[in-house]
């Protein structure tokens, strides 16, 4: 059947088709990492809904949301390619009345790590992936790790207001290179570029140590290498549930996080790694 675009709550409405339903959210300028959650939703689903919606209410306002590929045209192509049932791509005004007075928040773990860089995202975040549960009505929706800290909120948000639906986290997608496949990569440089590969390169050698202080003193030294052109925003190992940063006797799961500025381009990385006993 032929892909339908949906703009509104009726046109959604009309593209439900019988049968169960994953919702894959995105800010649009697919890419590979995008192919991958749509795959793993189509491997669980009937039918598979992409939402393309750059969300004002998760940049602030120095940050880049101006700036934000937007290739809905392109992105149709790939959702036709992976056999995408339907795309929802609403305006901001059909997502948010100028009145709106009532948000999600995010609480506590919301607030650090990054949400600590970037005060009040993750409140963002929240609500328009409430809205679009709400709207679309997913059974299922599909989430990338490379953004592990929305994956941990977002499961939290589910437990907690006792949602219907079953959230599956998608391994992240790199570059042969080793870069983690971001809509963002398309500002980089050649120069930023190679700085920007210290970012994954801290990621495994901190991931090849057995404790806490050894993976961050390794993983931070791997990224002071890198010099004054890479601006750390920070660099944390903390616990796959809640992000808050783990004592240096920890043993089991943990994420190993990293964000920073090359250029004017900001990107995120992180791992998932498991520290042994001291």
């Amino acid at each position: 059947m032929d892909l339908i675009v949906a703009r509104n709550r009726e046109d959604l409405v009309k593209a439900r088709r019988a049968g169960t339903v994953a919702l894959v959210p995105t800010m649009g300028a697919l890419h590979e990492g995008h192919r991958s959650l749509i795959r793993q939703a189509r491997v669980r689903a009937d039918q598979v809904v992409v939402s393309v919606f750059v969300n004002p209410l998760q940049f602030s306002p120095n940050e880049d949301f101006s700036r934000y590929p937007r290739t809905f045209d392109a992105d149709l192509d790939v959702c036709r390619e992976e056999g995408v049932a339907a795309v929802f791509h609403p305006a901001p005004e059909d997502m948010y009345a100028p009145d709106r007075q009532v948000s999600v928040s995010s609480g506590e773990m919301g607030r650090i790590v990054e949400g600590a860089a970037r005060p009040g995202h993750f409140d963002g975040v929240l609500t328009v992936v409430l809205k679009l549960f709400h709207l679309v009505r997913p059974d299922l929706a599909v989430f990338g790790q490379k953004d592990a800290q929305q994956l941990a909120l977002i499961r939290r948000m589910v437990a907690d207001l006792d949602l219907p639906i079953e959230i599956l986290g998608a391994p992240t997608v790199r570059e042969p290179d080793g870069l983690a496949l971001s809509s963002r990569n398309r500002f980089l440089s050649a120069d930023d570029r190679r700085v920007a590969l210290a970012l994954s390169r801290a990621l495994r050698a901190g991931a090849a140590q057995l404790t806490a202080a050894e993976i961050r003193e390794t993983a931070r030294a791997v990224l002071d290498e890198a010099g004054p052109d890479l601006d750390l925003d920070y660099l944390a190992l903390v616990d796959p549930a809640t992000f808050a940063e783990v004592g240096e006797n920890h043993v089991g799961m943990a994420v190993l996080a990293v964000a920073a500025r090359v250029g004017a381009t900001r990107l995120i990385d992180n791992v998932t790694l498991t520290l042994n006993t001291p």
